[in-house]
């Protein structure tokens, strides 16, 4: 019966849906031993369903197609929805921080494209993000940068999900345009 169960659940997992993995960095690596050096590969990999889903991973070994393949293997196991507004860009703008790297997100209006720099970039298009502007601030260290970026997106948060805390509801939580308008209008 349990390996009933576990065939199944392998064969549900290998239907999921497909996803779309990006590889970010690749460094040898190599260790000095008595005979000379041994090399080996670390890989970094973002992997996202381009619909809210998003992960990284790392993976290590003698050859580089192994160590994209164990990377990739974590992303998925890593992933997380983070919640999209219109499914195209952030609810708010927020910042995100890992060790000595910074980065910070902010909103953009429909058609700005994604404005960020090598991994974030990776991080926002296997998350589906079309318009986003971005900054990273300090370390430049890709590691650092995507596990900053996704430590922003973690803190996000849907009106719904504020509106589900608070008791409300997600019109109560959101301004009213006609609001909005009236008040730019007598800021004028």
């Amino acid at each position: 019966m349990a390996r009933e169960d576990n065939r199944r659940d392998r064969r549900e997992r290998d239907e999921a849906p497909e996803f779309a993995d990006r590889l970010v960095a690749i460094n040898r690596v190599s260790k000095t031993v008595k005979g000379g050096k041994r090399f080996g590969f670390a890989a970094l990999v973002v992997v996202g369903d381009q619909k809210g889903r998003v992960g990284f991973g790392k993976g290590k070994a003698k050859e580089v197609p192994e160590a994209i393949r164990k990377a990739t293997e974590q992303a998925k196991r890593n992933m997380f929805r983070v919640a999209l507004r219109e499914g195209r860009t952030l609810h708010h703008d927020m910042e995100g921080r890992h060790g000595a790297g910074r980065v910070v997100m902010r909103t953009a209006p429909e058609g700005t494209g994604i404005i960020a720099g090598g991994p974030m970039r990776a991080v926002f298009e296997m998350l589906g993000v079309k318009d986003v502007v971005s900054k990273s601030i300090g370390s430049q260290n890709p590691y650092n940068m995507i596990r900053a970026t996704l430590d922003g997106l973690k803190k996000e948060t849907s009106p719904r999900l504020v509106a589900q805390r608070r008791g409300k509801k997600v019109a109560d939580i959101l301004p009213k345009r006609d609001d909005a308008a009236a008040a730019v209008a007598e800021e004028a």
